[in-house]
């Protein structure tokens, strides 16, 4: 369980290293993550070199026991390189560049830039490849986050190459993106270049192409560096820093390229659902690499400064938020930074080290979260099955969702919160998997808003319910091609949702788009749907469901083999189906036409919970607590519980106590209480306790829950 963070020693004089490594010690820091912003100390000039001051850092580390995450270096190039080559630099939409100054303000597709961190990584590589305190290799950092387009002419000329191996042809990508629609058509490839400012709406097939170009034209640079890495004889894991469900880059796509899974997150104090936030962002670095620990290198110890407020955890919130990542999988726990900067963009971020110094409330919450994780035993890894509820994300159906020119604007991010925090209020562990992922595990799918869907993987799910599993779709699902194209009907019927037409049992004529809620009030049109049980399907597997209100889209459906569990109450589409359920081989699966509030997520969770398939399944993990004493009835919406293989977490992200009798073997409390001066816990068995806000237990359970 390593515990340090980023250390940026440069900023610093060179007599302030040896406390550093003191303070360090002091803090239980066992590795820390260097030279990630440090190019233009390691290469003053293009035929400059400077180790020497690296080569000190990294043997004072040594010395102090310290691991080191050893960076390539290449996230933010030095000013001489743009003054030299220009070329490297990136540009947006109107073709204006960006210039140093910053951070991130190169072409990564660029091959100047490319072959100057090539030189960089290479050097970094031969010299530190056996170097006995790096244990891990650092490629980029959060690769995309500023910058995730870039449209100059590197990007161009690399766009077309990208498209040329994609298509064979250029009539082959006329025939994708329907060029023939507003006379697009292209006679050759060198024609073609990225979605730049446009007088009007761009089109969807060039602009989901580039979505995809650059996803991979980042990744194509990550494995650039680990090839270098590689070439120069390093066996330690490589790795690069993601950030959870971040737009621009498919990190299913990425995974199977990474030694080890890592991510930054940086859940907002000001938002009391934060907490479920960095659940789902832990969740899905478990999914990338089912069964396999994941390396958490990058949060807050206290305040942030990008925010336009950056508010403080509260007491306890920290450690708490360390317990959750570890109890959903994560071997690490790495901080940004190490100590607080004096100058920069970042002077006011938090750090380990406070510029206020050791005398306050974070360096105390630090020291006691290290000298309690240096107490905590080798963890097992997560379990491939400790989720048997899943919830898709596609990054090319988010790509494709959130261009322009549909029936309503909607937010991919916010219906995967939707469903993810109703299901996490709940107390059910979530995998977040792409479609091809859905796995025989799985008890429970929920596919919201999977607006492009590839025939494989159509199959691939229909299979699945075939075989048994149980899934939730819609609404706007099944609707494009992976060219975001309508399908061309393979039996000659009309309409859309050609692939699962006969899996959901249904037929969708319209999408009927309502207002946002959001809205302001002179805005006019209908804006709710709400909807209630049905009480005219007499199919023996019918279950009336819940009473809600949905958004956005009230689609039109005509049963065509589903039966209506629920139906709209009012609007235009009053008495007509919201919610389906269609029998498909030993499984079904269910279509809710609307997407639902927060409440009516909550109600939908429920119903789908109390199906009669999944009786004695154990979907939800707060079932193990429930054996002992509450104080109100059942395990509030506010405490977290999470499992890790054998070790269960519980957290209170509440305001109030809560009182639970947690069964296994204590490995690790943490509270707010404690960190003000207390001495971590003795490991006891565990009994009644009262977890005060932010407490968190992690406990071994002695025999495996069903």
């Amino acid at each position: 369980m390593h515990y340090g963070a980023d250390y940026n020693p440069e900023q610093w004089p060179e007599s302030v290293w040896p406390d550093d490594i003191a303070r360090m010690r002091d803090a239980g820091v066992t590795m820390v993550s260097l030279g990630i912003f440090s190019w233009s100390r390691l290469q003053p000039a293009p035929d400059e070199w400077s180790f020497d001051w690296l080569d000190r850092v990294i043997e004072l580390l040594h010395e102090g026991g310290i691991a080191v995450d050893l960076a390539t270096a290449t996230a933010s190039p030095p000013p001489w390189l743009a003054h030299l080559h220009p070329e490297t630099l990136a540009a947006d939409e109107r073709g204006a560049a960006y210039w140093p100054g910053s951070r991130q303000h190169h072409a990564v597709a660029s091959p100047v830039y490319r072959r100057y961190g090539l030189e960089l990584v290479r050097r970094l590589a031969e010299r530190y490849a056996d170097h006995p305190a790096v244990v891990l290799w650092h490629v980029d950092n959060e690769l995309g986050c500023h910058l995730p387009l870039d449209y100059s002419d590197a990007a161009r000329d690399a766009f077309r190459v990208w498209l040329a191996d994609r298509y064979g042809s250029v009539d082959a990508l006329n025939e994708a993106w329907g060029t023939n629609f507003w006379s697009q058509r292209y006679r050759a490839f060198d024609e073609i270049v990225p979605p730049r400012l446009a007088p009007y709406s761009h089109n969807p097939g060039q602009l989901l192409d580039f979505r995809r170009f650059t996803s991979d034209t980042l990744l194509s640079w990550y494995l650039q560096q680990k090839q270098t890495v590689r070439d120069a004889g390093a066996r330690q894991p490589i790795t690069t820093n993601m950030m959870g469900a971040f737009k621009p880059t498919d990190y299913f796509a990425w995974a199977e390229h990474m030694d080890v899974i890592s991510d930054d997150a940086y859940p907002d104090p000001n938002d009391p659902e934060s907490f479920r936030r960095s659940a789902l962002q832990r969740d899905l670095m478990r999914s990338l690499k089912p069964g396999t620990p994941w390396l958490l290198l990058e949060q807050s110890t206290n305040a942030l400064n990008w925010r336009p407020s950056n508010a403080p955890k509260a007491p306890g919130q920290m450690a708490a938020l360390s317990a959750q990542a570890i109890g959903r999988g994560a071997d690490s726990v790495l901080f940004f930074q190490w100590r607080q900067s004096r100058a920069g963009a970042e002077k006011f971020h938090s750090a380990m080290l406070p510029l206020a110094g050791t005398d306050t409330r974070t360096w105390r919450e630090v020291v006691d979260l290290g000298a309690r994780l240096a107490a905590l035993p080798e963890l097992p890894p997560p379990a491939v099955d400790d989720a048997r509820v899943a919830i898709v994300l596609d990054w090319p159906s988010w790509w494709a969702l959130e261009a322009p020119d549909h029936p309503v604007a909607l937010d991919q991010q916010a219906i995967l919160w939707r469903w993810y925090d109703a299901l996490h209020e709940r107390h059910v562990m979530v995998d977040i998997v792409s479609p091809s992922r859905v796995a025989p595990h799985h008890r429970l799918v929920i596919a919201p808003a999977l607006y492009l869907l590839t025939d494989d993987d159509a199959q691939h799910i229909a299979d699945w319910v075939a075989a048994g599993g149980q899934l939730l779709a819609g609404p706007f699902t099944d609707i494009v091609d992976e060219f975001d194209r309508f399908p061309t009907p393979s039996d000659g019927r009309p309409g859309y949702q050609q692939r699962w037409r006969d899996l959901l049992g249904i037929r969708l004529e319209d999408f009927g788009a309502l207002v946002s809620p959001d809205a302001p009030a002179s805005e006019p049109g209908e804006r709710l749907a709400p909807f209630g049980p049905s009480t005219d399907d007499a199919a023996p597997d019918a279950r009336p469901g819940p009473h809600g209100v949905g958004t956005l889209l009230a689609e039109h459906l005509h049963l065509a083999g589903a039966e209506a569990e629920a139906r709209f109450s009012a609007g235009r589409r009053a008495g007509d189906p919201a919610l389906t359920r269609h029998a498909h081989g030993a499984g079904a699966a269910r279509y809710l036409a609307t997407l639902p509030d927060r409440d009516t997520a909550l109600a939908l969770v429920d119903h789908l919970l109390a199906d009669p398939v999944f009786a004695g399944a154990h979907l939800r993990e707060s079932e193990v607590l429930r054996r002992g004493q509450l104080t109100a009835g059942d395990v509030p919406g506010t405490v977290e519980v999470a499992r890790r293989g054998p070790v269960l977490t519980v957290i209170n992200h509440g305001s109030e106590p809560v009182t639970l009798q947690i069964p296994g073997r204590v490995l690790l409390e943490t509270s707010a209480l404690a960190s003000a001066g207390g001495a971590p816990s003795a490991r006891t068995e565990s009994e009644v306790r009262v977890l005060a806000p932010y407490d968190s237990i992690m406990t071994l359970l002695d025999e495996p829950t069903p």
